[in-house]
């Protein structure tokens, strides 16, 4: 560590933005301080997105869920996954 990094008490919001936009964090840490850290339990950002696909094709899968017994939209998930990996 280089040296200490005392924050003070901001009286709002645009004085702690300030503080930090100004601030250089490379003064007060070295790259030895940090710790390799994992989050198991971290979830993928997703994306809500609109498609248009025929009306057969949607009642087909929507039959394989129901046979599968997953939700249709998982299906559709993991199909697209399984097309853009292999």
């Amino acid at each position: 560590m280089k040296r200490q990094l005392n924050i003070p008490k901001f009286k709002n919001e645009d004085e702690e933005r300030d503080f930090w936009a100004k601030l250089d964090l490379s003064e007060y840490f070295d790259s030895s301080d940090f710790e390799r850290v994992s989050f198991p339990n971290l979830k993928p950002s997703s994306r809500s997105i609109s498609i248009r696909i025929p009306e057969y094709l949607l009642n087909r899968v929507k039959e394989k869920a129901n046979e599968i017994n997953v939700p249709y939209q998982s299906l559709i998930k993991d199909y697209i996954k399984k097309g853009v990996l292999s």
